[in-house]
């Protein structure tokens, strides 16, 4: 193999770029913080200028002065120190380097380096899985799939992170919270006492939202939708199994502009109600709210789905139990319990790939109508197996009403919040309006004891 051969099979680089960049940190340190808040050690190519871009990365980390003496010997302690080339080659760096002025052009030089090698290695990786035949066509096309969504977020498929990366990303989000005007660092419910109590819907997390037929699961989600939908300034997708759109559309539209539900089914509506349908119309216009009504929907479809929607912040799916398996396919043999165990691992894993909250519904056994207390239990989530342990939050919804007519506030509902890895679990207390489909807050307490 000829020495051009060689060059063709080297993965995309640029030498230039890369010593650009270390001489514009060894030139003018206040470059440091700009690059270190856009590259990783990975973003370069070459070993030797992976190991100096360590060192200085190290340091930054630990606030110690940067510059071509304390990086040397830096680079001593760590091992990378080569008596003949190390010194000489950091002065190469300063003395090739045009000006630290342009730095952001050589940082954009590296990432886009850093994604033509994340895309070679895919598509190599494909290629291996197409012709060593460890997969379905549909496997493959889904490995695909999360690749390129991977490198599209500017983040490995795979590998190990030192922790000194993670602490980076640790700082940055305490930072976003501190300088929040928000009460709560997760997206709200638009339901106060509920986003006290688990701190909102937060990043990654799988919320799972449970109760009985008829207690309001669709509502409540409906209107943790148009909460995140008109405030969030994100993008909020719900699938619905069970709804058509335009079913889910007068829903909406009855939580918005409190028309009775009735009266927008039948269609009897007076003057003054049709006014109020307009103005909930466009308000629903300007909100961020896609809707999907494919009843044989499969939770890779729904991550595909996602992965091409800007700005996601919230991912609602109703309900668990009517998803087919996480593959698409029901293999021979396997039970219910089974694949509804797959969909939840499928799911939760879904919230951590979109970094987006994801609030799934699911129906309860039958084991709550036996008890005297009919209040929801873990133990009564359908075919649960792994659900329970992989949501980080499980509410469960509870009216009284529903089974005792003659109660003092048939329309006082419970949030039980069964399951909180971010805190404390308990009950808060909502107001169910069965005429407009809507939970809300019950009297605020300004005054707190």
């Amino acid at each position: 193999m000829d020495d051009s051969e060689l060059l063709l099979r080297q993965l995309p680089h640029s030498v230039e770029a890369e010593q650009a960049v270390l001489g514009s940190m060894l030139i003018d340190p206040r470059c440091v913080p700009e690059v270190i808040d856009k590259l990783r050690p990975e973003d370069f190519y070459l070993r030797q200028n992976v190991e100096i871009y360590e060192t200085i990365y190290s340091m930054f980390n630990y606030s110690q002065t940067i510059d071509p003496v304390t990086v040397l010997e830096h680079m001593k302690q760590n091992g990378y120190y080569d008596e003949e080339q190390s010194r000489g080659y950091l002065l190469q760096l300063m003395d090739t380097t045009p000006t630290a002025a342009n730095v952001k052009e050589y940082i954009d030089i590296l990432r886009d380096k850093t994604v033509l090698r994340r895309l070679a290695e895919a598509a190599g990786d494909l290629t291996a899985m197409i012709q060593e035949g460890t997969g379905t066509g549909q496997d493959i096309l889904e490995a695909a799939e999360q690749r390129i969504y991977a490198i599209r977020q500017g983040r490995s498929a795979r590998g190990l992170t030192h922790i000194s990366s993670v602490l980076v990303d640790v700082y940055d989000r305490l930072s976003e919270l501190a300088a929040s005007d928000s009460a709560i660092p997760g997206l709200s419910t638009g339901l106060r006492d509920l986003d006290r109590a688990i701190s909102g819907l937060n990043k990654s997390d799988l919320i799972l939202l449970a109760a009985r037929p008829g207690m309001g699961k669709t509502s409540m989600a409906l209107n943790i939708l148009l909460s995140a939908g008109k405030r969030s300034g994100k993008n909020v997708a719900f699938f619905s199994l069970e709804m058509s759109r335009e079913q889910l559309a007068l829903r909406l539209i009855s939580s918005e502009c409190f028309v009775d539900n009735k009266k927008l089914v039948t269609g009897k509506l007076t003057e003054q109600d049709w006014e109020n349908v307009a103005a909930a119309a466009d308000s629903l216009n300007r909100s961020m709210i896609l809707i999907d009504d494919d009843s044989s929907v499969t939770v890779a479809d729904i991550n595909a789905k996602c992965r091409r929607v800007e700005n996601l912040g919230l991912v609602v799916i109703d309900y668990l139990q009517l998803m087919q398996s996480a593959g698409g396919k029901t293999r021979s043999g396997e039970n219910r319990q089974q694949i509804v165990s797959d969909i939840s691992r499928s799911l939760k894993i879904m919230a951590k790939e979109l970094n987006v909250p994801v609030l799934c519904l699911s129906q309860l056994s039958r084991a709550n109508e036996s008890r005297t207390d009919k209040r929801p239990m873990l133990s009564d989530l359908r075919e649960s197996g792994a659900i329970e342990q992989d949501a980080d939050i499980v509410l469960f919804l509870y009216r009284e009403g529903y089974y005792n007519r003659d109660t003092e506030n048939p329309n006082l509902a419970e949030c039980i919040i069964a399951k909180n890895r971010h805190g404390e679990t308990g009950t808060v207390e909502l107001q169910w309006q069965p005429e407009f489909t809507t939970f809300n807050d019950m009297a605020w307490q300004r005054e707190e004891d």
